[in-house]
């Protein structure tokens, strides 16, 4: 039977086990042996990562032919409108080609863990979220697209992978699963 694990990866944690640069890595947090994570998370980015033994799922689940929907909660700096969200729906353009989300909406500010250190807050420019979906897993992506439309992504989020989700997980915590 093949292990899934969710993690709720904390910020400026890498995505691999090891570093030489003595930053923390998933192996700061995660005990269970031979799991890898299937795709990546930003070192600056927190939040749903899933890692498993099975390397037919990993594929399944990270590469970008299969279009599984990762769902991103993005503080960004900037009142996001619904126009933003229309032009990141309608598609961006980026150095690397068009990115499109698949949806967007303007969020209240979620319940979420204290990020340490937080944001660093400006009293003279507002900030606020959005929900952004997307089916591609660029390098850096949602934070290019949000740039895209004049909104800074200053904390992102990631929520959900296809049909699994964070759920009450906080920052370090693993749960085993199901695949």
């Amino acid at each position: 039977m093949s292990k899934l694990i969710i993690f709720n990866k904390p910020f400026q944690v890498l995505c691999q086990f090891t570093d030489e640069a003595g930053r923390k890595t998933l192996a700061d947090y995660v005990e269970i042996k031979e799991v890898y994570p299937a795709g990546r998370l930003d070192f600056d980015s927190e939040g749903l990562l899933l890692l498993t033994d099975d390397g037919k799922l990993q594929a399944q689940i990270s590469h970008p032919k299969n279009k599984l929907p990762k769902t991103y909660w993005a503080q960004v700096e900037g009142i996001a409108t619904q126009e933003d969200c229309d032009a990141l729906m309608a598609g961006v353009q980026l150095k690397d080609g068009m990115a499109k989300a698949v949806s967007c909406k303007i969020l209240s500010e979620p319940e979420l863990w204290e990020r340490i250190p937080p944001i660093r807050v400006r009293k003279s420019i507002p900030d606020s979220w959005i929900e952004l979906v997307i089916d591609e897993g660029r390098n850096r992506q949602v934070r290019r697209m949000t740039a895209a439309v004049n909104l800074p992504t200053l904390r992102l989020v990631r929520v959900a992978i296809g049909k699994w989700s964070l759920g009450d997980l906080q920052p370090g915590q693993t749960n085993a699963v199901g695949p």
